[in-house]
């Protein structure tokens, strides 16, 4: 299995889905934003404005467009 998260990198800072312990989180920057059953939905509540953000101006609608990085 690969470990990693996604991350995509604004002009106002760094947003990632990373999972952890079966869920997935949100983050901006190094704030938690939220916890998720899939990647998908945490970025559809981004996208949709069902929790804070900075702004979403810009990010990919698909957790596929985003950058995958590597970990361990």
């Amino acid at each position: 299995m690969t470990r990693g998260y996604w991350e995509f990198r604004s002009k106002g800072g760094t947003f990632r889905i990373v999972p952890s312990n079966g869920r997935f989180h949100f983050f901006f920057e190094e704030e938690n934003l939220g916890s998720y059953h899939s990647a998908v939905a945490a970025l559809n509540d981004l996208l949709g404005g069902y929790t804070y953000y900075p702004s979403a101006r810009g990010l990919p609608f698909e957790v596929p467009e985003w950058t995958f990085v590597r970990t361990g």
